[in-house]
Order: structure tokens, then sequence, then C-alpha cells
């Protein structure tokens, strides 16, 4: 297959639109529910869906798939250029969670007030509205959110030590804090640099982009955050901080694991 734009929409695309999300994706079959939870989004207003892509590791079909289900208000475009940005796979542009999408797609974005979402991930129905309630006294917001079991997919008990926002938690010595991009909304309009800290991880890690973006953010421009845990947000057991993590979470952790008697029967 070669590079595309696909779109699915039934409005005009030239206004702009109330809230935009952008996606990059490797087509992970969880990419279903993350667009789901766009859908359903109690939003008053107009969202464009951003989705690229940075590898073919998954089928097209799941988006195809998704979108059978995407509300009249909700327009989403799907960009594969062809070939991934990324480094990791065999790119030119460091980030190794979406190469340069993140930067292209925000830019591309027909709304000022940009929200972002990886594709293992998902939103609670008011997430967005929070988010924008949050800008209008800000120039970028955050959410909180759930530590998702990766078996299961059930939520485990709210993250109060990583992504706690400007000033908290166990990062704030070294980084001045942390949001989790799916947490993540901006004003573009008045943090027009932003974007481009997506391109630049730190060195030693070419998935960490995020604490670039939100260092520059928590120095230069105002934040607000929502006070609602509305992400969830799926834990990799492969992470660095996993043991940690659920070091930290005891019991909860274990209990989110166990399959319930209608999954252990089905």
């Amino acid at each position: 297959m070669q590079g595309f734009l696909r779109t699915y929409a039934d409005i005009d695309m030239q206004q702009p639109m109330d809230a935009a999300v952008v996606i990059p994706t490797v087509l992970r079959p969880h990419l279903t529910q993350a667009l789901h939870s766009i859908f359903a989004q109690r939003f008053a207003g107009r969202i464009h869906i951003m989705v690229g892509i940075d590898a073919m590791k998954g089928e097209f079909d799941v988006i195809e798939q998704a979108c059978v289900s995407r509300p009249s208000h909700c327009a989403v475009q799907v960009l594969w250029p062809g070939f991934s940005t990324s480094v990791r796979h065999g790119g030119l542009t460091p980030p190794g969670d979406g190469g340069a999408l993140r930067v292209v797609l925000t830019n591309l974005a027909n709304s000022p007030y940009v929200a972002y979402l990886d594709d293992d991930n998902w939103w609670g129905p008011e997430h967005l509205t929070d988010l924008r309630q949050a800008l209008e006294a800000a120039e970028w917001g955050f959410a909180l959110r759930w530590f998702v079991h990766p078996q299961t997919r059930r939520p485990v008990c709210i993250d109060t030590w990583e992504s706690v926002g400007p000033g908290r938690g166990m990062f704030n010595e070294r980084f001045g804090g942390f949001v989790d991009p799916s947490c993540l909304m901006i004003n573009k309009l008045a943090c027009p640099s932003a974007p481009h800290h997506w391109n630049f991880p730190l060195k030693a890690d070419p998935m960490s982009a995020d604490r670039n973006v939100f260092a520059f953010l928590s120095r230069n421009h105002k934040s607000r955050g929502t006070g609602r845990a509305s992400v969830y947000y799926a834990l990799n057991p492969n992470d660095g901080l996993h043991a940690m993590r659920v070091r930290l979470m005891g019991s909860a952790y274990e209990q989110a694991g166990k399959a319930s008697e209608t999954e252990t029967a089905n």
C-alpha cells in the first residue's frame, strides 16, 4: 500500500472544529477502543480526529471497522505517508513513538485545541469537555489517569505519583513534574512553539519526547488541570517503570488481573 490520506466525514472540513485529537498508531487492535472512546465523548462540538500511521504493524481494517460507528459530529482523517518517519522503523526523526507524526498532525489539525491519545489507551466520556473548560482559563490543560491492567484491561487505580502535573509527583525534582500525552490538551495558537518539541526525545530514551514537551509547556505557558481521572492508561510489562508501579499499586494490581466469573465462563 502506498501513501494515502483517507477521510471519514459528514461535515464541512474547512470550518475550524471545536477540538482535535491526534493519534499516532502502528494499528494495534486496541485502536478500536481508543476511537470508540472519542466517538462516545459527551462533547458539545465537532471533533477532528487525526490518525497517523507510523508503521503497518496491524491491519488497516481496524480503522475501517471502528469508523462504522462514527457519529456525524466526528471527522476522522488517516495519514500514512507510505513510510515511517521514526528512526525506530528506518525513518529520520528520533522519537520511537510516532516519529514526526505528532508534530505534523498537530499542525494539520483544524482546531486550536489539540488533545493526544495513544492507540492502546482510551478516555472517559467527559474527557474533552473537561479539558476544553480548563483551557478557557489556561493555554494547556491536563487530566489525571487510571492505570489499566495489561491483560484484563481493567482499571487498577488512579495514578497519584507520575502524571500529576507541574510541580508535583515523583518526577518533580528531575523534570518539574510530568503529564502523559494521553492526558494532555494544548491551545496550539497560544503555544505555537510547543508542537516542535514532540520531535526531540531525551538522549537515552527514544520514547521520551513527552518530557521535553511537558518541560517547555510548564516553563512557558499557563496550565490548568481538570482534577478528574478521565484517561485509561494501559500498563506495559516491558516498561522500565512497571515493577515499581506494580509495587506501588499493591494488591489492587493483582485484583484487577483476576478474570471475572463471566470472563472465565466465556
